[in-house]
């Protein structure tokens, strides 16, 4: 926060607290909206194809940060994430709505690895550590006050102003980064900071970057493909069938290449790592989307109640992250990931319970947390081990898998729970076998942590 950092620090951590807080609130606001626009059983496309784009978007932001620098990345991200925000919040129709989240996962994409090279280019080694430690903090505040925030913003003027109220920050920060243009290009430098400079593309660089540009176009066009078919199959038609077919056999196809060989199969090390990854995600997100839906419909608790039962998590997390920083866990971290895979399992199983058996709603806080505590476990651990078990010279490529097996995790946990939601939603009656049967098979999902943490030894 010197007054030579002090600009582009506030700008970087503000574009976290953004899309954090899109992440985080629009969880809350999302009952109201598949009410308002008549899309309850399709609740689920409303997440998963955001972070479908936002895969694509981390594939082409890393191939363009190599080639063009950082900035190009950022200034289409901040547009493409105020674009897509606008639209959905003036949305008449969920199919506009869709649209609008796509344009803003895809911008919020571009903006994440924008920011890590951005990081890495304009403030010298010592500083960095620093910045790091406060856009982890960025990332948690959205994630306790956003979810309450949302829950009053939505009941007390409408669902459209939570999508609406980011497009005045994105301006702002817009303006500041274009203030610092020659500090993230390495014009005026820092002692200590890495310049920008130039280079020539060779035959071989270009011909990756276009490699992965396609891999990360598969991947996600396939996903999309995908989760539409899969929310449609009710409908018995052969089109949704195909599309869900043809969606799962290209992400069978794509995913596989843009994370280490023998991670479908559990392999002993850094693919474990990776598979442990996914799993985490994929359980964590599909369970949470459909707490607030669980807790409007069926418990008809307020909007804003529901987001505090998701803060709650986030207590959980930020809870789990200080314990695995203790020193003396620092040689623990495989059983760490194991252990974080045993709370989100206990905390998605007692969301089932409450489902099945009646329980107080305000038990799926202690869910919430017991889930929460898991991830902060275990995804640092993740991240540790990640680098720990790769030679300095890929982690980058390891930190790029590391992202995809997130966004990925999330999207497929999301879009299989959405379908089964879909298939089996009573547009008349009571969904609590619905939810009860997703939370079930999730927490099979995060079970298999406790056994792919353990492969990450090695």
């Amino acid at each position: 926060m010197g007054s030579a950092y002090r600009l582009l620090t506030v700008a970087l951590l503000a574009l976290v607290t953004i899309i954090a807080f899109e992440n985080m609130a629009i969880s809350t606001a999302m009952p109201a909206v598949a009410k308002d626009l008549d899309a309850v059983r399709s609740y689920g496309l409303a997440f998963s194809f955001m972070l479908t784009a936002e895969l694509l978007g981390i594939v082409l932001a890393g191939v363009w940060a190599d080639r063009r620098g950082p900035l190009p990345s950022l200034y289409a991200g901040q547009l493409l994430m105020a674009a897509g925000s606008g639209m959905a919040g003036l949305a008449p129709t969920f199919a506009v709505l869709l649209a609008g989240r796509l344009l803003a996962g895809l911008g919020g994409g571009l903006i994440v690895v924008a920011l890590y090279v951005v990081i890495g280019r304009a403030y010298p080694d010592a500083l960095r550590p620093k910045v790091f430690s406060w856009v982890s903090a960025a990332w948690v505040l959205p994630s306790l006050v956003g979810p309450p925030v949302a829950g009053w913003v939505t009941s007390t003027w409408s669902w459209r102003w939570v999508f609406l109220l980011v497009i005045a920050p994105i301006a702002v920060t817009f303006a500041v980064v274009s203030t610092q243009r020659d500090r993230i290009t390495g014009g005026s430098t820092a002692e200590g900071a890495r310049p920008d400079h130039s280079t020539t593309d060779r035959p071989a660089d270009k011909s990756g970057h276009r490699r992965l540009a396609l891999l990360g176009l598969g991947v996600a066009v396939s996903a999309g493909a995908m989760q539409w078919g899969s929310t449609q199959l009710s409908a018995t038609q052969a089109l949704p069938v195909m599309l869900t077919v043809l969606g799962l056999a290209g992400i069978a196809a794509t995913a596989p290449r843009l994370v280490p060989p023998g991670t479908l199969l559990m392999s002993r090390g850094l693919p474990s790592v990776m598979m442990s990854r996914f799993l985490l995600t994929a359980s964590f997100n599909g369970a949470l989307t459909f707490i607030p839906l669980m807790l409007v419909n069926e418990r008809h608790v307020r909007l804003t109640t529901a987001g505090i039962m998701l803060t709650v998590g986030a207590l959980g997390w930020s809870f789990g992250s200080f314990v695995q920083g203790h020193h003396a866990l620092n040689n623990r971290r495989s059983e760490l990931v194991v252990a974080g895979g045993a709370s989100l399992t206990a905390g998605i199983l007692l969301l089932a319970a409450i489902a099945a058996l009646g329980w107080p709603y305000y038990l799926v806080g202690l869910a919430t947390a017991l889930s929460g505590l898991g991830m902060g476990l275990a995804m640092s651990s993740i991240s540790v081990l990640s680098l720990a078990l790769s030679p300095v010279r890929d982690h980058g490529r390891t930190s790029s898998s590391l992202q995809v097996s997130d966004v990925l995790g999330a999207v497929m946990g999301i879009s299989v729970a959405g379908a089964v939601f879909a298939a089996m939603h009573n547009p008349l009656g009571s969904d609590i076998r619905v939810y009860e049967l997703i939370w079930l098979s999730l927490a099979a999902v995060s079970a298999l942590v406790m056994v792919s943490g353990q492969r990450t030894r090695t």
